[in-house]
C-alpha cells in the first residue's frame, strides 16, 4: 500500500537530508511553471484620425509575445471618419469606456494613445479625478497641436492652405471638427486662444474654472512616454510630439521654451521635475508605421508596460 511504501522511504532517506532539502523546497516550487509570477498592468489602446482597431494587429502580437499574458483593449470607438466628432464628444465615449477596465485593475494600467488619439488621453487624465494610470505612451500625437499641409486637411477643406485655414479652424463651425480642435496657427495666437474649445483647455492656456482639479488630475499619472520623430511627415512640426511648438516666425521652440511649461500650466514642469517625462525620439518612423515598428516597440513601449 502507498502507506508502507513511503514510511520505507522516509527509513532510507536519512533525517539529514530531509532538513538539507526543506529549506529548497519553496524553490523547488516556484521552479514549477506556475501562473505569471506578477500579472502585467491592463493596456488600453486609443486609436488616431481616419483609424480603427485593426492598425494595432502588430502592436497587439509584440504586447503578446513579450509580455504574455498582458490584457490588452483596443477600443474601437469613432473609427474611420467618425473620428472626426469633436474631441470632446470622443473625450466623453472614451472615459465610458475605459473606466470599467480602470474598476478592474487596482494596480492601474497603461495607455497607448496613437497620433490624435493622444490628445484624447491627454484630456482623459485631464477631466479623470479617480484614473490610475501608471503609464501614458504618446505615440507621435501632436500635443502642442498641428500647423501643417497634410493630405488629411486637403481631402477635408480642398481649397485651404495652412496659412489660411484658422478661418475656418477658429470659427464656431470649424470647432465641430476633430482637426480643428488642435489647430494651433502660430500666426494668430489670440484667435487661436479665444476660438480653440479643446487645445486652449487641456493646455491651461484659457483661463477656465477647472484648470486647478485638470491639473491635479493629470499629475496623478506615473509616467509621460513621448515617441516622435523627424521623419513622420504629418505631425507638424514633428516636435509636437514632445510639447516643443512653432513661434510666430516659425521657429521651433522646445517643450522647456514653451508658456505652458515655464508657467506650469497643466503639470508639465512639476512631471519632468519629478523625472517622469521620458522623451523617446526615433528617426526613420513614417506617421503610419509608429505601431508596427519592432525596434521602436523594444526601445520606446515596451520598457514602460510593467
Amino acid at each position: 500500500s502507498g502507506g508502507s511504501m513511503l514510511g520505507l522511504w522516509g527509513q532510507r532517506l536519512p533525517a539529514a537530508w530531509v532538513l538539507l532539502l526543506l529549506p529548497l523546497l519553496p524553490l523547488l516550487l516556484l521552479a514549477a511553471p506556475a501562473p505569471h509570477r506578477a500579472s502585467y498592468k491592463p493596456v488600453i489602446v486609443v486609436h488616431g484620425l481616419f483609424d480603427s482597431s485593426y492598425s494595432f494587429r502588430h502592436l497587439l502580437e509584440y504586447i503578446n509575445e513579450t509580455h504574455p499574458g498582458t490584457v490588452v483593449t483596443v477600443l474601437d470607438l469613432f473609427d474611420g471618419r467618425e473620428s472626426l466628432r469633436p474631441l470632446w464628444e470622443q473625450v466623453q465615449g472614451f472615459r465610458e469606456a475605459v473606466v470599467p477596465i480602470m474598476a478592474k485593475a487596482p494596480q492601474g494600467v497603461h495607455l497607448i494613445c496613437y497620433s490624435q488619439g493622444g490628445l484624447v488621453c491627454r484630456a482623459l487624465l485631464s477631466v479623470m479625478d479617480d484614473h490610475n494610470v501608471d503609464s501614458f505612451i504618446s505615440l507621435s500625437s501632436p500635443q502642442m497641436g498641428q500647423y501643417g499641409d497634410t493630405d488629411y486637411l486637403k481631402w477635408l477643406f480642398p481649397t485651404s492652405m495652412r496659412s489660411n485655414l484658422y478661418r475656418i479652424c477658429y470659427s464656431p463651425w470649424g470647432q465641430e471638427f476633430s482637426i480643428c480642435n488642435y489647430w494651433h496657427d502660430p500666426h494668430h495666437d489670440d484667435l487661436y486662444l479665444n476660438a480653440s474649445s479643446f487645445l486652449a483647455l487641456i493646455n491651461g492656456e484659457r483661463d477656465h474654472p477647472n484648470a486647478t482639479v485638470w491639473r491635479k488630475n493629470f499629475l496623478r499619472v506615473g509616467h509621460l512616454v513621448l515617441i516622435g520623430g523627424p521623419d513622420d511627415g504629418v505631425i507638424t512640426p514633428w516636435q509636437s510630439s514632445f510639447f516643443g511648438f512653432y513661434d510666430a516666425n516659425e521657429t521651433v521652440l522646445e517643450m522647456e521654451e514653451q508658456l505652458v511649461y515655464l508657467r506650469d500650466s497643466f503639470g508639465l514642469k512639476t512631471l519632468l521635475a519629478r523625472g517622469a517625462i521620458v522623451r523617446c525620439p526615433m528617426a526613420g518612423i513614417s506617421h503610419t508605421a509608429w505601431h508596427s515598428n519592432r525596434t521602436l516597440y523594444e526601445t520606446c513601449i515596451e520598457p514602460w508596460l510593467s
